[in-house]
């Protein structure tokens, strides 16, 4: 056979033709779909989990000016509110006297979440309550006077109210609220501010 026979013959066979590899199109095609079908479930959950903590309150409209004097707040803990201009050091915290309301709240602005407990809780609660706020950045823990509820975890404009410090409820809070989508001053510090009660 000539050597223009053999091409001509190569032209022909479809094994032998260049055209769009389908297959590989089909299967970058499909994986693709499944990366951006995974990566939005993902984002869709994040801002999800809040949705499902029970018993949580949620209040809108926070008036956020700097005052110089006490103020009185609608709930105990507040959840937010006009505040003093300088917040409490929230970069894992451990208060064992109750803080100035004020102060507390401007770390809330700042994207904290702050752990109360009434005094009298068992020294076992307020350990386990320690030792996930120690280290943690944009937490602090302190007892609080007066609070209807054991154990209370508060952030701007949220609020859980739980009875033991092993709820489920604490970690899904944490998890939501440190410096969560509801925080009015994104990336402002929680050092540099008040460190005494």
């Amino acid at each position: 056979m000539s050597k223009s026979a053999r091409n001509r013959n190569n032209r022909q066979n479809p094994l032998t033709q260049s055209g769009p590899p389908w297959g590989t199109i089909a299967f970058f095609t499909v994986i693709g779909v499944i990366v951006v079908a995974a990566i939005g479930f993902a984002g869709w959950q994040a801002f999800k989990p809040a949705e499902k903590i029970a018993g949580l309150v949620e209040k809108d409209g926070l008036e956020r000016t700097h005052v110089e004097t006490p103020v009185t707040y609608e709930t105990n803990p507040p959840m937010g509110g006009p505040h003093s201009a300088i917040w409490q050091n929230c970069d894992g915290r451990v208060y064992d006297q109750p803080l100035k309301n004020e102060n507390a709240v401007h770390a809330l602005e700042h994207g904290a979440v702050w752990i109360t407990y009434r005094p009298g809780l068992s020294a076992g609660d307020v350990d386990k309550l320690k030792n996930r706020v120690e280290g943690t950045d944009y937490t602090l823990l302190s007892p609080v006077q007066g609070q209807s509820s054991p154990i209370a975890l508060t952030a701007w404009g949220k609020q859980v109210k739980v009875d033991k410090a092993d709820d489920k409820r604490i970690g899904e809070f944490l998890k939501a609220y440190v410096k969560g989508p509801q925080t009015p001053e994104p990336g402002a510090a929680c050092s540099g501010g008040k460190d005494t009660p």
